[in-house]
């Protein structure tokens, strides 16, 4: 009953920084799993892609109504975040458990590292420069770059379990040119499609423990509410520093477990 409530528990806060920097929660989620409950990392990813659908709802319920999220964008890269997300669930069944968690581990350190990077070139912030529509978006550089890159988030979506944000938001600030309380918001829209479509492969192989990803999600959709209303208050500078820092902690983490 204690380990129920935990994971309840453990979900309302992950829900609150998935919502607030729109990774969807697997950077916490199968490290929990693997840590405090010895899940195989397949399994763990899984089982957190199922809680993921859940605060992705949840999410995109709340910023649709803050009129944050850029529909159109986000359909264009679900278009091939979301096959992407498939093939990598079915290359995850396959990929020896130390190396799937170490490839984990690198991939949040490094996108985290880009993060802290730009954060130090770039002086000024996003919310500084112009906005760009959500047809400006689709019809400049979202055929070429958002497209194309969206396949490549969504085959680490599929693969590590974590929704995709940790790639499609920096696609969408660094590629797109869109501000991070907007990428954010559009991300977890997104991720509705990439994680639905790469769990279908992990519940098919038996990698899903439903009772777990619904008492992750039960706390995730209470959290999503919070984050999604917090978020707002935060500046463009300090919510990627939010999602910087969360990545690396959680990305060193898991190379010291599997290396």
């Amino acid at each position: 009953m204690f380990d129920q409530l935990l994971l309840v528990i453990f979900g309302f806060f992950i829900g609150i920084l998935a919502s607030m920097t729109g990774v969807g929660g697997g950077v916490f989620i199968v490290p929990i799993l693997t840590f405090f409950y010895d899940f195989r990392v397949n399994s763990a990813t899984g089982t957190s892609l199922t809680a993921i659908i859940f605060t992705a709802i949840a999410s995109t319920i709340n910023y649709s109504r803050q009129k944050r999220i850029y529909y159109r964008t986000g359909i264009a890269l679900a278009a091939t975040a979301a096959p992407g997300a498939y093939l990598g669930a079915l290359v995850a069944k396959i990929t020896q458990e130390q190396l799937l968690g170490l490839i984990f581990g690198i991939f949040l350190v490094i996108v985290a590292s880009r993060l802290i990077i730009s954060l130090v070139l770039r002086r000024k912030q996003n919310r500084d420069q112009p906005f760009k529509t959500d047809s400006e978006l689709v019809g400049s550089r979202i055929i070429i770059a958002g497209v194309a890159l969206g396949f490549f988030g969504g085959i680490a979506s599929g693969l590590l379990g974590i929704g995709g944000g940790v790639l499609i938001v920096p696609i969408m600030t660094f590629a797109l040119g869109m501000p991070m309380h907007l990428a954010t918001a559009t991300s977890m829209f997104t991720m509705i499609f990439t994680a639905i479509s790469g769990v279908t492969e992990y519940y098919q192989a038996g990698l899903v423990n439903l009772p777990v990803a619904l008492l992750f999600g039960a706390g995730t959709v209470i959290g999503a509410q919070v984050g999604a209303h917090t978020s707002k208050r935060l500046s463009n500078r300090n919510l990627t520093t939010l999602f910087a820092t969360m990545l690396m902690v959680v990305g060193t983490n898991m190379i010291l477990k599997y290396k």
